[in-house]
C-alpha cells in the first residue's frame, strides 16, 4: 500500500479484516442452518418410502381380514400428501425451501403423477371393500401390487438426489471454510508485514531525532523512505534540514579557516613591528620598514574583509534554512 497515509493503511487493513471475519461467520451460520433444514428434508423423504409400504401393507391387511377400519391407512395417505407437498413446494413453518435444483424438481413431478394414480386406486379399494365389490377389489389390488415397487423406487431416488445435493453442499462449505481461513492467514501475515514496516519507519525517525538532539547533525545522512505518505513527507523535511545544516556547517568551517588565516597574518604583523623597532638604525630604513608594514596591514585588512563577507553569507544561509524548513501553512 504505497503512497497511502498511515491512518488510511490501518483503516483499510482493519476494515478488510473485519469484513472478511463477518463474511465467514455469516456464510458459515447460513450454511449450517441450511444443513439443519436439509437433514429434515432427507428425514421427510425417507419417511415417504416407509409410508408407501405402510399404505400397501395396510391395504393387504384389510383385504385379508375384511375389516373396514381405514384410520391407519388414511393417516398414512395424509402424511404422504403432506410430505410430498413439503418437498415439492417447501414449508415456511418448517424452514424448508422448494426443490433446490432441476433434477429434484423433475423427480418430484414424476412421483406426484405416480402418487395421484396410486392414491386414486387406494380410495377405490376402500369403496370396493365397503361395497364388497370383489371384481373392483381385485383390480385395485393388482394395480397396487404392480405400481408399489415403481413408486417406492421413484421415492427412493428422491432421497438419493437430496443426499447427493447435501453432500455437494457440505463439500462446498468445507472448501469455503478452508479457503476463508487460508485467506485470513495470508491477510494476517500481510497486515503484520505492513505494521512492522510502519514500526521500522517510526523507529528510524526516533533514532534520527535522538541524533539531532544529541548534536550529531554533522554525521546525519539523508533518509531513504518509501511507503506511507506521512513518513515520505517527514523524511523529505528531515532531509531538507540535514542538507541545509550540512551546507551551513561546511560554509562556517571555511569562514573559520579564513579567520584563522587572518589572525595568523595579524600575529605576523605584530612580529614584523617588533622586528622593525629592534632593527631601526636610520630614518630611511624606518621609512622602508613602515612602507613594508603598511603593505602587510593592507593585505591583512583585505583578508579580514573577505572573512567578514563570508560570515555575513553564513548568516544569510542560516536565515534561509530557518525559512525553508518551516512547515508550510
Amino acid at each position: 500500500m504505497k503512497n497511502l497515509s498511515v491512518s488510511k493503511t490501518i483503516k483499510i487493513l482493519g476494515a478488510l479484516l473485519i469484513l472478511t471475519i463477518f463474511a465467514v461467520i455469516f456464510v458459515t451460520i447460513y450454511l449450517n442452518q441450511k444443513n439443519v433444514s436439509d437433514a429434515l428434508i432427507v428425514n421427510i423423504a425417507g419417511k415417504q418410502r416407509m409410508l408407501t409400504q405402510k399404505i400397501t401393507k395396510n391395504i393387504y391387511f384389510l383385504y385379508q381380514t375384511k375389516q373396514s377400519n381405514f384410520s391407519e391407512m388414511d393417516k398414512a395417505i395424509s402424511e404422504f400428501k403432506f410430505g410430498l407437498s413439503t418437498l415439492k413446494n417447501g414449508n415456511k413453518h418448517l424452514g424448508i425451501s422448494s426443490a433446490p435444483n432441476t433434477a429434484i424438481k423433475m423427480q418430484m413431478e414424476k412421483v406426484s403423477i405416480l402418487w395421484e394414480t396410486f392414491s386414486e386406486n387406494a380410495k377405490a379399494f376402500k369403496e370396493a371393500l365397503l361395497n364388497n365389490d370383489i371384481q373392483r377389489i381385485n383390480a385395485t389390488l393388482e394395480y397396487i401390487n404392480n405400481s408399489n415397487n415403481e413408486l417406492l423406487e421413484e421415492v427412493d431416488l428422491i432421497v438419493s438426489l437430496y443426499t447427493e445435493y447435501i453432500e455437494e453442499k457440505t463439500a462446498f462449505i468445507k472448501n469455503f471454510q478452508y479457503t476463508s481461513f487460508a485467506f485470513l492467514f495470508v491477510f494476517a501475515l500481510y497486515s503484520l508485514v505492513q505494521l512492522k514496516q510502519i514500526e521500522a519507519h517510526a523507529t528510524e525517525f526516533i533514532e534520527k531525532s535522538k541524533q539531532m538532539v544529541s548534536g550529531d547533525i554533522e554525521d546525519l545522512k539523508p533518509m531513504n523512505m518509501e511507503g506511507e505518505q506521512e513518513f515520505v513527507e517527514a523524511a523529505d523535511n528531515i532531509n531538507c534540514f540535514i542538507s541545509k545544516v550540512s551546507s551551513a556547517v561546511n560554509y562556517s568551517q571555511n569562514a573559520l579557516e579564513e579567520s584563522k588565516k587572518a589572525s595568523q597574518k595579524l600575529e605576523s604583523l605584530t612580529d614584523e613591528f617588533d622586528t622593525i623597532l629592534n632593527e631601526i638604525e636610520n630614518s630611511s630604513e624606518v621609512m622602508n620598514q613602515i612602507d613594508k608594514s603598511e603593505d602587510i596591514v593592507i593585505e591583512s585588512t583585505e583578508e579580514l574583509i573577505k572573512s567578514t563577507k563570508k560570515l555575513q553569507h553564513l548568516k544569510a544561509e542560516l536565515d534561509k534554512l530557518l525559512v525553508s524548513c518551516k512547515p508550510s501553512t
